[in-house]
């Protein structure tokens, strides 16, 4: 399995090393060249949505169309983030073999952290036990 972070809040931030790039842009590009590449080709993915609570506050003073200008939903956490969840889970290409788990995280917040990882452990040991042929 592999673990992949997102901070949800940088919807409408650029990168320091090019202000041209927005942040989640970025992400959305390195998330689609490692999900659909040849090294991974076959290996379930931990998707994790952190820094939920930075992008509930945000989400009201700046629209989400500031990243995604096709963007039609409410700017408000439940849509914005279904959204994002969408966007990230829809550049798989190998639906029904490769397996995104994605989680809405605050890292500060650990019991949500202790969740979700246990979460993932789960998941990793149903994978070995269905290559065992146990599961």
């Amino acid at each position: 399995m592999l673990i992949f972070f997102v901070a949800l809040s940088e919807y409408n931030m650029s990168l320091a090393e090019d202000q041209e790039m927005n942040r989640m842009t970025e992400s959305l590009k390195l998330f689609a060249y490692i999900c659909n590449g040849q090294w991974f080709a076959d290996t379930s993915i931990a998707l994790f949505l952190n820094k939920k609570d930075l992008f509930q506050d945000k989400i009201r003073k700046f629209p989400l169309s500031v990243c995604f200008p096709e963007y039609s939903g409410g700017d408000n956490y439940d849509e914005a983030s279904q959204y994002i969840r969408q966007r990230f889970e829809g550049l798989n290409n190998r639906v029904g073999v490769k397996e995104i788990y994605t989680h809405f995280t605050c890292a500060t917040d650990t019991s949500n952290v202790q969740f979700v990882f246990d979460a993932a452990i789960d998941v990793i040991i149903k994978s070995n036990l269905k290559e065992c042929g146990l599961f």
